[in-house]
């Protein structure tokens, strides 16, 4: 360290070979208000550690009253939040995202169930606690694939600020004896310690099957009794709400639909005409983006015979189907991408392409079998 004479104020320190620099924050401020500047360090000299700093610190006989001038504030605070993150959180990146109901089209039924369900006990807490009213803390989304049940998840705690943490079923099993419990129970300690907050599981169905009594099923038993465990007493677990999710029902364990667990199960179909004309004007931010010309209603495309059985994400796709070939008429033309809309003539040529992922027999199967274990 050297003493610098006239420095201009406000010159940021050079530190170097500091492992953590973090914790010489408050030090660097000390240095910075008395114009001391940090010397660099030749590779066959001793490397600036902490401890070095302190020492010289320490040597610098630095008057009491000087050092009660320093105090920290509420800035330095929010400042600090912006870039800690709390050791239970820095695993499973528990976050409130930023899906928006917005970007969901239809399913108003889904979403009302979703307020009242997780929303409501968290926006009037009080009021629940004051009425000792209990909440559904488990809930089910049951459906075929690209139908909106994990943007679904994420609206709902972005809705009510709350932390979504997303687990995806089959990457918590492993090979290793014990890792797989492990893991879930890592995943419920950063869900309650995250609180509030929404622990989503994807693929619900790989992680918690049907038990049966074979030793070859072992393995799998563990994990599936480690989540009745996990599970159990949901309700006394407060502002800690499990959505799972799943296109294969019948494949899930049913002691873990039972009340008290994922008691509530919401059937996520595939839209109605109308629905899908919903979803595209979410998907098109109502004709803006890309830009469809004004006189293409998009209840033309959505109630075409050859978008029947389209999910969500195949009305995603056909989108950007449209839109490619858009581009690429305009590219080939020679014309600018700016003043690229989008008409008719590219949904048809995008039409030849997609093709819905589910047929007639697929609605008619998961219709059946919701109608069978739906509560919502």
């Amino acid at each position: 360290l050297q003493v610098v004479e006239n420095i201009e104020d406000a010159q940021k320190l050079q530190v170097e070979n500091i492992v953590d620099a973090q914790k010489l924050q408050v030090v660097e401020n000390i240095v910075d208000a008395h114009k001391l500047q940090l010397s660099k360090y030749d590779e066959d000299q001793k490397l600036l550690s902490l401890q070095n700093v302190r020492a010289w610190f320490k040597s610098m006989h630095v008057p009491e009253e000087e050092l009660d001038k320093y105090c920290f504030t509420m800035e330095d605070f929010q400042g600090a939040l912006q870039e800690c993150i709390p050791y239970s959180k820095r695993e499973g990146f528990a976050s409130v995202p930023n899906t928006t109901w917005e970007d969901i089209g239809a399913l108003e039924d889904i979403k009302e169930e979703l307020r009242s369900t997780i929303m409501w006990p968290v926006q009037y807490r009080k009021f629940y606690e004051e009425n000792k009213l209990s909440s559904t803390k488990g809930i089910l989304l049951y459906g075929p694939k690209g139908c909106g049940k994990t943007l679904l998840a994420k609206a709902i705690a972005n809705e009510c600020s709350i932390n979504f943490l997303s687990v995806n079923g089959p990457e918590l099993l492993s090979m290793y004896v014990g890792e797989s419990e492990k893991a879930v129970r890592k995943c419920f300690e950063r869900a309650r310690n995250s609180a509030p907050c929404v622990i989503f599981f994807d693929e619900f169905d790989a992680l918690c099957p049907p038990r049966s009594s074979t030793k070859e099923n072992a393995p799998v038993e563990r994990v599936v009794n480690q989540l009745l465990t996990e599970t159990c007493g949901m309700q006394e677990r407060k502002q800690v709400f499990l959505v799972a999710a799943t296109n294969r029902l019948e494949k899930i364990d049913s002691a873990m639909l039972r009340p008290g667990r994922l008691e509530k199960i919401l059937y996520v179909g595939l839209p109605s005409p109308s629905g899908r004309a919903e979803i595209l004007k979410s998907l098109t931010k109502n004709k803006t983006c890309p830009k469809i010309e004004e006189e293409l209603e998009l209840e033309t495309i959505a109630f075409d015979s050859r978008c029947e059985n389209f999910s969500g994400a195949d009305l995603a796709y056909l989108v950007r189907e449209a839109t490619t070939k858009a581009i690429k008429e305009r590219i080939s033309s020679s014309l600018h991408l700016e003043s690229l809309v989008l008409s008719m003539r590219h949904f048809d040529e995008a039409l030849k392409v997609v093709k819905p992922s589910f047929s007639e027999q697929d609605r008619k199967y998961f219709q059946r079998t919701s109608s069978h274990f739906s509560t919502g």
